[in-house]
């Protein structure tokens, strides 16, 4: 199998999500697909669909099959597309982790192992739990897209502070991902470079070299301490108490909306 990767970034949570397509079979699958929060609305915030929009319209252009909207994980920073995309590919199925205590509205949770078929071609669930119990990542090919599992090398890895993350199951979820081939691709859901050009894609041998965080060998617990640091000085993501439930939920736009509102009330 030889698969295609189109990156699509959503601006208002700085997030990446991607379109992994099997150009043999026409078949592909949505990876991450983020909806936006527009601020300065009359009501305060509305949701916008940009980004899911951008990735509909390349299916159309293309004429591809949506097989799979996946997530890796229950994102805190930005609410899921997930809903609104099965609205309008009813026969693609949404797919998360299973191990995530409360989901519930996925066609389909995900363990380790479980295949994703895009007509004769298939990728694999990988479970990388730690950021939150039901991480998973998904391979296709030589590419590996990881969620918040992993960030650029200078960016170091994913927070462990929401209920059930794990620094000590995040470092394990890691090396398991190092142990890949080197030259093998890493897509993730955000880049926190600074100053420099935004990056989606790394590689195995790159993180194992340059990772600020778990490159060069180090060890589980100095891997922790520094995490267990790090998370405390973290301020909660902006998006958190309208992103968790939406997302465990699997809710459609109509549903975010309403959770949009009610924040706002409140």
């Amino acid at each position: 199998m030889s698969v295609i990767v189109l990156p699509f970034f959503e601006s208002s949570s700085g997030s990446y999500s991607f379109i992994v397509a099997n150009p043999e079979s026409k078949c592909c699958a949505f990876i991450d697909a983020a909806l936006g929060v527009t601020e300065g609305a009359a009501d305060g915030q509305s949701l916008n669909t940009h980004c899911a929009d951008l990735m509909l319209d390349w299916v159309a252009a293309h004429d591809y099959v949506v097989r799979w909207i996946l997530d890796t994980h229950v994102h805190a920073d930005r609410p899921s597309a997930a809903g609104y995309l099965k609205s309008r590919l009813l026969c693609a199925q949404t797919a998360i982790g299973a191990d995530m205590p409360g989901i519930s509205g996925y066609d389909r949770l995900l363990v380790e192992g479980d295949k994703l078929c895009l007509d004769h071609a298939c990728g694999r669930v990988l479970a990388t739990p730690g950021h939150t119990p039901g991480c998973v990542s998904y391979q296709f090919d030589d590419a590996v897209f990881v969620g918040d599992t992993l960030f650029m090398p200078d960016a170091g890895t994913a927070r462990c502070d929401f209920p059930g993350g794990c620094p000590r199951r995040l470092y394990r979820s890691i090396q398991r991902l190092l142990s890949l081939p080197d030259e093998m691709r890493l897509y993730v859901c955000h880049d926190y470079g600074g100053e420099r050009r935004h990056r989606y894609v790394t590689t195995v041998g790159e993180e194992k070299q340059h990772n600020v965080h778990v490159g060069e060998q180090r060890c589980m617990d100095d891997f922790v301490a520094l995490r267990v640091k790090r998370d405390r000085a973290l301020d909660e993501p902006k998006w958190q108490h309208i992103a968790i439930p939406a997302n465990l939920h699997c809710m459609n736009l109509g549903g975010i909306q309403s959770l949009l509102m009610q924040t706002a009330d409140g």
